[in-house]
């Protein structure tokens, strides 16, 4: 057995699994690839999907550190242990929880207190070789600290005080318009079929609440920071220490400020000694490092030649790797016509209201300009989606932010205009529902993910993804249409920057609208963002006429839901059939509303 060159580090959690693969150059190592995935934690995650999750990641490797949330006990390192020997057979592998991945990363060998707080949370403390524990007990018994924790009590609050004084706070209006409810009763139902990941992404409304002055929300806030600093506390009096290296994790810590100051604060009264700073490796390069340990004790167990693996992790060549990626991408998309400064724009605050008006509509004419310079690719982009459908396939959107609620929009539409099915026509969106009503942190940024969510809403042959993106380079989106072509459905690629860097992937269709820089530099909500709106629509309508969905001009199979339906299903069995409105009426009524069935 050889040493090993390659080592894939993973830690999963409640909200994403983040990977590493490091790659050994000289007594060092470099990070040779890495991102994120969606969440792993092993108690709210099947086999199946873990299995699926694994598919996505390198298969090239000769060791392997996973780490997952809610790997506690021996069967559920046994249970991970058999997947992970599943995907990487005869691979050295390392299996253990977040917390493991967390301690490796802030220390290595060495001792200290590593605190966790993200969805859930945990304080995990090592000293002399014996180690300490507080918190984890999951969402039903505790977490006291994480981002689902501090959600419920926020929420409890909220109701609690529209109990006693009939309000309805600001921050109760803030939950209301994210989740895209009209009262505060509904909340019972969607708590009810809500998973945990969904509820602890309202924790940074509860954050915004108390920055503003809710005194509640920062009680809240206060409570659970406090029991953090308190189980660390109780973590060091175990482990005989009084003057630790306490390291913080997790994304309540990293995205809030006020957070790590409350925490650092109650600690500094329980253990004054103690020094805080929030750990900037990342847990995957803990897994990674945790693997590399492994392998090596494996292989001097195991020897079959001379051992000449040096276990060292250079996190400066790391970082260097990283960083030339991101400079990669960042210099490709500040080349793209999205991202251009618009000179007619340039006074754009100085404008009077007439003057604003003014720009603004005389610059959406290029909106005109840019679909018909792209007729032809349309067109085939129609062909395309329209052969999909009329074969039983199905047309799937693909992408983020603006673009991703473009098409999630486009194909909730299908159902009640045309009549089709909602299977048939999907979207698939970056970072999932939550990402529809607001902005999800780097959702768009990995194309394994796009990758896994075509895999996992079964893209196959006969069917047709188009993938959106203003900039032409959304790492989500290329991924997605990468694994559709690998899976022998067809593909479309829709941007707003011919001059876009090819990559050397070829789609079956690329349409790429030219409608120039935005009046508000990189808002392609703006003309970006109507020119696709307009594609889409065309796309989308054109193939259900060829389907036969439209009569002349008619909603042929029209869904009558409601009055204002009802009306226009009338005028138009009127205009077809040259009846009265009572006539139409009545044989509508006679068919169950089904208008199809009453026209010729």
């Amino acid at each position: 057995m050889q040493s090993p060159k390659r080592v894939l580090g993973i830690e999963g959690g409640g909200t994403k699994t983040e990977w590493v693969q490091e790659v050994q150059e000289g007594d060092g190592w470099r990070v040779e690839a890495g991102g994120r995935l969606p969440a792993s934690n092993l108690r709210l995650t099947t086999d199946e999907a873990l299995r699926t999750l694994f598919r996505e990641l390198p298969g090239d490797v000769d060791a392997v550190g996973a780490c997952l949330a809610g790997c506690a006990t021996e069967d559920d390192r046994s249970r991970l242990q058999g997947l992970v020997q599943e995907r990487w057979p005869g691979i050295p592998a390392w299996v253990g929880s977040d917390r493991d991945s967390a301690m490796a990363a802030a220390f290595g060998d060495g001792d200290g207190i590593a605190v966790i707080a993200g969805t859930g949370a945990a304080v995990h403390g090592r000293a002399g070789g014996r180690v300490e524990k507080a918190g984890g007990w999951g969402q039903l018994l505790g977490d006291l600290g994480g981002g689902y924790h501090i959600a419920m009590q926020g929420l409890r609050k909220v109701l609690n005080l529209y109990d006693l004084h009939q309000r309805i706070t600001p921050l109760a209006e803030t939950i209301l318009r994210t989740l895209g409810l009209n009262r505060l009763q509904d909340l019972v139902q969607w708590v009810m079929q809500a998973d945990k990941m969904s509820v602890a992404r309202l924790a940074p409304c509860i954050f915004a609440a108390a920055r503003e002055g809710e005194a509640e929300m920062l009680q809240v806030l206060q409570a659970d920071a406090g029991v953090l600093a308190e189980y660390t506390h109780a973590v060091a009096v175990r482990l005989g220490v009084t003057a630790p290296q306490v390291r913080l994790f997790g994304g309540l810590f990293a995205h809030h400020p006020d957070y790590r100051a409350l925490y650092s604060y109650r600690l500094s009264v329980l253990l004054p000694k103690a020094t805080v700073a929030i750990c900037t490796e990342p847990g995957a390069r803990g897994a990674a490092w945790l693997a590399s340990r492994f392998a090596v004790s494996f292989i001097s167990a195991n020897p079959t030649g001379p051992l000449d693996r040096a276990v060292a992790l250079s996190a400066a060549a790391a970082d260097g790797g990283a960083a030339g990626a991101r400079e990669a991408l960042e210099r490709e998309l500040a080349g793209a016509a999205t991202e251009q400064s618009n000179p007619r724009s340039e006074r754009l605050d100085e404008l009077s209201t007439s003057e604003f008006v003014a720009l603004f509509v005389t610059e959406e004419e290029m909106v005109a300009r840019a679909l018909q310079a792209a007729q032809e690719p349309l067109g085939r982009a129609l062909d395309v989606a329209a052969a999909a459908l009329q074969g039983r396939g199905r047309l799937f959107y693909v992408g983020a932010g603006t673009s991703g609620r473009l098409g999630v929009l486009d194909a909730s539409e299908i159902p009640p205009t045309f009549g089709m099915p909602p299977e048939r026509v999907q979207g698939i969106m970056a970072g999932g529902a939550a990402a529809l009503q607001g902005a999800v942190e780097g959702a768009e940024d990995h194309p394994e993910a796009g990758a896994l969510a075509v895999k996992e809403r079964g893209v196959r042959s006969g069917d047709v993804v188009c993938g959106i993106t203003a900039s032409g380079r959304t790492p989500f989106v290329l991924g997605a249409l990468a694994k559709a072509r690998e899976n022998g459905a067809r593909t479309i690629l829709l941007s707003c920057n011919p001059a876009r860097v090819r990559s050397g992937a070829e789609w079956d269709v690329e349409v790429d609208l030219p409608t120039g820089p935005e009046l508000v530099t990189g808002s392609t909500r703006l003309k970006a963002g109507t020119a696709t709106k307009v594609a889409l629509n065309l796309i989308s309508t054109g193939a259900m006429v060829r389907l036969g969905r439209v009569r002349g001009n008619t909603m042929a199979d029209l869904g009558v839901s409601n009055q204002k339906l009802q009306e226009r299903a009338v005028r138009s069995l009127v205009a077809a059939m040259s009846v009265s409105a009572q006539e139409a009426r009545a044989r509508l009524e006679a068919a169950g509303w089904n208008l199809r069935a009453c026209l010729p």
